[in-house]
């Protein structure tokens, strides 16, 4: 392909696409690029495998250090495990792209996005979704696009198309909107709890520059000749589908119309209209076509019996209004909320139920060396707030190997993380690291929300002190032609079988996170605006039945959290604390039992279990640390004694030199005559000389000066 370059620009921010320069054996590929940052983009297909029911779409973000002039650390010095946001920018861009792809397609399909370059003012993530769209269409892949994203921020009242990194860090609001020419059909957004009809504004706004980006791309393929792809789906012998239809139609009809409450007795129920028919095909004589297409396609049973069921539970809320439990639409499962069920030793715990969903969040309080160094492109340095997610297989009742924890649960834990930023006391107010563990112990539909809602609580039962609490609900939609039904706080079965999982979380003030995806090629502005307003109802709801359980942090957080001082220092004097190889801060520590954390601003904190080891490393670091002016006066303990004189530590950490000749107003022929190992003694700092040795003397001490040193001691 030749080479070609095309621009396109938001209120003066060019968006610069270059194609036929770079990777010419992949199937289609961009360089996508803004400002001083650059994605390569790659799709590629091959042949499908035997066997596959599914699409096989691989979907990856790669991030390269020198992308901003940095060498990899550790001993390999080069990169190895994806980081947690490249992991997340990966489910950014198969999130829209997947849905766009036809449901018969069965042929592997990679795409890969690069970040080759990056400034510290744009993100790369939402010109790797652009990107992946364009790659795609290139490589000439059956796909119902184009597709775009953009970024939008608010920068005081106004919105902006693709903020710099310092825009959104100041911003009230980190908004990614994809959509296609149908509509919207992705959001990812992280907000300062802003009302709903704002939220909706910036998703309006962000959906018109989309529509640029995807003309630009229909543009592009007319300036290279290129037109879209549109391959017919295979055919399909239709005799072992209808041979099943006919058998269980009626049967599942029958099941979902009992509006059974439990899942497990209704999912009972399906399998053994399931097995019915396995063993009616298989007293078919050998011969039958039934028989032999069964024998061909072994999947076939399962993927029509779920497409039998999810016509009938589709049509069952949209002609009756009523779900497969005999909830109304706008219903909320039973809900009940538990703090503090597990042993103190736990910092806060929090346990929230939904129906059948369980999630079990757990709190740790931390100190500031305990925030996760960021190692990668991203200008952040370190993380304060952790939020993680588990899922494991006995919380849907099945088994499977336990492994490190994939995209869903990584994409997870950072939407619950999102969700609660917003409320979190300051570093300044609350110097702890947070780390809040969601472990989910039964999945019935949106466990993201359940960790949203049981994080609060495992926050207030810590004792955080958050300036609100956050709730979640998760909205589903059913579409089938020009009917909509939008269905509250969905299950799993109406997640799996319906058009759009749209997660809304934020406090009674406004909202904080929301997550939209879809199945469809995309939601009219109107239907996502709707789904939203009718999403607040439901999070205020569950609200009410969380302040039931706790509706406000401990005053008092657990025994065993660490207890935190902080102090502010000289920077200069950060290397005296220190000491030539940690010697002196691993002095303090191993005296006083407590851990000692210093910031490059003369920040430091010190914790400890045990609040009196916090306070004797506070006095120890006040000591080393205090202005000393000459003439002033302490109480201090002799700790050695040399022939010329004995040192006195007179503050913690503080020593000084008496010389013989300052021990007395008299000659003193041995220093044992005057001062002895641990006596304590009233002394003057005579001079500080110029390597910063005190020399201290007991000489011109008036009784008023020693009066008072004595006091502040007893005070101290």
């Amino acid at each position: 392909m030749k080479e070609f370059e095309k621009s396109i620009s938001f209120d003066g921010r060019d968006i610069r696409l270059k194609v036929g320069l770079l990777a010419p054996q992949a199937g289609g590929t961009v360089l996508i690029e803004s400002e001083d940052t650059a994605v390569l983009v790659t799709a590629t297909r091959a042949a499908g495998r035997e066997g596959i029911d599914f699409l096989p779409l691989l979907v990856d973000y790669e991030e390269r250090l020198y992308a901003a002039g940095r060498i990899p650390g550790g001993f390999l010095r080069r990169e190895g495990r994806p980081p947690e946001r490249a992991t997340l920018t990966s489910r950014l861009i198969d999130r829209p792209l997947r849905p766009l792809f036809p449901g018969w397609l069965r042929d592997d399909i990679q795409v890969v996005a690069t970040t080759m370059s990056m400034d510290d003012r744009v993100p790369p993530d939402v010109l790797a979704v652009t990107g992946a769209s364009i790659a795609v269409l290139l490589a000439k892949l059956p796909f119902n696009g184009p597709m775009a994203a953009v970024r939008v921020g608010l920068v005081g009242d106004d919105f902006v198309i693709n903020p710099t990194f310092s825009e959104i860090e100041a911003g009230d609001l980190d908004l990614v909107v994809a959509g296609t020419p149908d509509g919207v059909i992705m959001v990812e957004a992280g907000a300062n709890q802003l009302p709903e009809q704002d939220i909706i504004e910036a998703i309006d706004f962000g959906y018109e520059a989309v529509r640029d980006l995807i003309q630009a791309q229909l543009d592009l393929l007319k300036e290279l000749g290129i037109e879209q792809v549109k391959e017919e789906p295979p055919e399909v012998d239709l005799t072992l589908e209808n041979f099943i239809k006919e058998r269980v139609t009626q049967p599942v009809k029958e099941v979902l119309g009992r509006f059974e409450k439990d899942k497990a007795v209704r999912d009972t129920a399906l399998d053994e209209i399931k097995a019915s028919v396995v063993a009616a095909i298989a007293e078919l004589p050998a011969e039958d076509p039934v028989k032999l297409a069964a024998a061909k396609a072994p999947k076939a049973l399962s993927n029509t019996f779920k497409e039998v069921t999810k016509t009938l539970m589709r049509r069952q809320v949209i002609e009756d209004k009523i779900r497969v439990d005999g909830r109304k639409l706008d219903e909320v499962r039973p809900i009940s909320c538990r703090v503090g069920v597990l042993p103190p030793r736990v910092h806060g715990s929090g346990l929230f139920n939904r129906g059948l969903t369980q999630v079990l969040s757990v709190v740790t309080l931390g100190t500031p060396g305990d925030a996760q160094e960021m190692d990668d492109l991203h200008p952040d340095e370190k993380k304060r707030y952790l939020h993680h997610y588990n899922f494991p297989p006995y919380s849907v009742g099945e088994t499977r190997p336990m492994r490190t924890p994939g995209r869903r649960e990584v994409g997870h834990g950072a939407l619950a993380e999102r969700a609660l930023i917003p409320v979190l006391p300051t570093k300044e107010d609350f110097p702890y690291v947070l780390r809040v563990v969601s472990e989910v112990l039964s999945s019935n539909g949106s466990t993201s929300m359940g960790s949203v809602s049981g994080s609060t609580l495992a926050l207030m039962d810590a004792g955080v002190p958050i300036t609100k609490p956050v709730s979640g609900a998760a909205m589903g939609l059913i579409k089938e032609g020009e009917e909509i039904r939008i269905l509250t706080d969905i299950q799993g079965i109406e997640d799996f079988l319906g058009d759009m999982d749209f997660k809304v979380a934020g406090t009674d003030t406004g909202i904080t996170a929301l997550q939209l995806d879809m199945k469809l090629n995309g939601l009219p502005l109107a239907v996502i605006a709707q789904a939203i307003n009718e999403a607040k109802p439901a999070r205020l709801h569950i609200l009410s039945k969380m302040l039931e359980a706790i509706n406000q942090p401990r005053a008092e957080m657990s025994l065993f959290a660490p207890r935190l001082l902080t102090i502010k220092i000289d920077p200069d004097m950060i290397g005296m604390i220190i000491g030539p190889g940690g010697k002196t801060i691993k002095g303090i520590t191993e005296e006083t039992g407590a851990k000692i954390d210093i910031e490059d601003t003369g920040i430091v904190t010190i914790s400890s279990v045990d609040g009196e080891s916090a306070k004797k490393a506070r006095s120890i670091i006040q000591g080393m640390t205090r202005k000393l002016n000459q003439g002033d006066v302490y109480v201090g303990r002799v700790t050695r004694v040399i022939p010329i004189g004995a040192f006195v530590e007179f503050l913690p950490g503080k020593e000084g030199m008496i010389h013989i000749s300052q021990l007395a107003d008299y000659r003193v022929g041995k220093v044992e005559d005057e001062v002895n190992l641990g006596d304590e003694v009233i002394v003057k700092v005579r001079e500080i000389d110029n390597r910063g040795r005190v020399n201290l003397t007991r000489l011109g001490i008036h009784p008023d000066e020693a009066a008072a040193a004595r006091e502040a001691a007893a005070v101290g």
